[in-house]
């Protein structure tokens, strides 16, 4: 259910066409810092495995982390013999920082980035941007942890890896396997709306960044990789993993408060734009039942306990009306924020007073059985009481989630948009692509590689960006308001 304070949700997803356009398909970011050595030889064998496998343009972009050594060098040397070749220079640590700024700037409609040392095996690159491509997925990431992944690699980084990924499903009950590994891709359109949401700009950047698009429903595709450990690593594995916990706790949290917008980057149910136009079928009607079941078997079991108490205490008429009541703030509590997905404290109150009003309908019924069953005998067993508890309770509750979900709980939005609604409007028969100074707009089909050409000779200049200012000033896509990233962006950078 989306809340008034959500801006929209994306469209279904559709397979990428396929078109003539300059542009490159396929944006391989490469973060690095301080990699004067690997940088080289780990590009000319990225450029030559897509140059000889990629069916579609591609970019390879170095982002430059504010080395210290001879790496900007290379990398303008590269961008100069290379013509697919571009690098970027940013003045911050932190690998987050890098990849959203170049990603925020690019004009690709495929997103990707892997660590420099290339400790994945290439083949995997191909299957990993073609569900992207197609429509399938989201976002996609390499798995060293799936059964079919053939991993070499020493037992002190196996076992932190494993142990990350267990915290990572005991906490925030992550479903993906491998947060970690250096080899990810996501659609351009499903960046926009991700990437301010996400507020890490160092290592933790890439698992904040799928936690938050696996709780909002989006579909995220896992390749099983070979992957070699490079026994070179200048990863702090001490402080990266105390910054990772650290980043666990605050999107724990902020899932846990409600304070993400999910409902941001949500899709319609099934991703089939065909969905849009079934007529007369609520939605999400399937899901709010589970979860008002099991939220109301929790709270007819702790009314029941409450009944307990209370009658000993007092009659069973007072018994009755406290343990509903006490219970039936609860059930409304749980089933805002649970059943019909209410986040936030805007309408809280509101939303407690018709839940009493709720109330004071399954009081009249429980209180009615109750008169019923003594006027029938005058001294009931406490079995029979609640016998009949139970069975006017079920009778509430059936009427209970009626009244909340037509009345309390409604989906008002419906199908309106506001001006804060972020929508992207898919028009595969606009055929153009277009490249402007300062900013990228990007319409209609997918465009195929050109045919290759020598390696351009000459000078070339580094562009220079500082964080965050590529996703405030130079992302302009026609068909997508993109939300301003966290301001904390430009903060000192972080350790690696």
């Amino acid at each position: 259910m989306r809340t008034d304070s959500s801006p929209g949700t994306l469209p279904a997803r559709e397979h990428l066409p396929a078109g003539d356009a300059g542009t490159p398909v396929l944006d391989v970011v490469i973060p690095v810092y301080n990699e004067e050595k690997d940088l080289g030889p780990c590009v000319v064998r990225l450029h030559d495995h897509l140059k000889r496998t990629f069916p579609y343009a591609f970019r390879i972009t170095i982002a430059d982390n504010a080395s210290t050594d001879t790496t900007p060098q290379v990398a303008q040397r590269l961008e100069a013999e290379l013509a697919e070749v571009k690098s970027f220079r940013l003045e911050q640590k932190g690998r987050g920082r890098a990849l959203r700024t170049v990603w925020s700037a690019s004009d690709a409609p495929i997103l990707a980035y892997m660590d420099v040392d290339l400790s994945t095996d290439l083949n995997a690159l191909l299957p990993l941007v073609a569900p992207l491509i197609s429509g399938h997925s989201d976002l996609a990431i390499g798995s060293r942890l799936a059964r079919s992944s053939r991993v070499v690699r020493g037992a002190k980084r196996e076992f932190i890896s494993r142990s990350y990924n267990l915290i990572l499903r005991g906490s925030l009950q992550a479903r993906f396997s491998d947060a970690q590994c250096g080899f990810k891709a996501i659609r351009r359109d499903v960046a926009q709306v991700l990437l301010p949401m996400v507020e890490d700009t160092g290592w933790f950047f890439d698992t904040e960044m799928l936690v938050i698009a696996e709780r909002a429903g989006l579909r995220i595709h896992e390749v099983p990789v070979d992957w070699v450990d490079d026994p070179n690593s200048t990863v702090h594995i001490v402080k990266t993993a105390t910054d990772d916990l650290k980043g666990v706790w605050r999107v724990g949290k902020a899932l846990a408060t409600g304070s993400l917008p999910l409902d941001r980057v949500a899709r319609p149910f099934g991703d089939d734009p065909r969905d849009r136009d079934i007529q007369d079928v609520p939605k999400g009607l399937a899901r709010q039942l589970v979860g008002f079941c099991v939220v109301g078997a929790l709270s007819t079991l702790f009314y029941l306990v409450l009944y307990s108490l209370f009658r000993q205490l007092s009659g069973s008429q007072i018994a009755n009306a406290l343990a509903l009541l006490v219970s039936a703030v609860a059930n409304t509590a749980a089933n805002r924020r649970l059943t019909f997905g209410v986040r936030g404290r805007g309408g809280a109150v509101r939303h407690q007073a018709q839940g009493l009003v709720v109330f004071g309908i399954g009081l009249a019924l429980t209180s009615g059985s109750l008169a019923a069953l003594n006027a029938a005998s005058s001294d009931p067993a406490h079995s029979t009481e609640l016998a009949v508890l139970v069975a006017a309770n079920l009778a509430a509750t059936v009427l209970r989630f009626l009244l909340f979900r037509a009345w309390v709980f409604p989906d008002r939005d419906g199908g309106r948009q506001d001006s804060s609604t972020v929508v992207a409007t898919h028009t595969p028969s606009s055929p153009t692509y277009t490249t402007a100074s300062g900013g990228y707009q990007q319409q209609g089909p997918l465009p195929q590689r050109p045919p290759h050409q020598p390696y351009a000779q000459g000078s070339a200049t580094t562009t220079q960006l500082r964080a965050g200012e590529a996703a405030d000033g130079t992302w302009r896509d026609a068909t997508m308001q993109l939300q301003p990233v966290r301001p904390h962006d430009t903060d000192p950078g972080d350790p690696r």
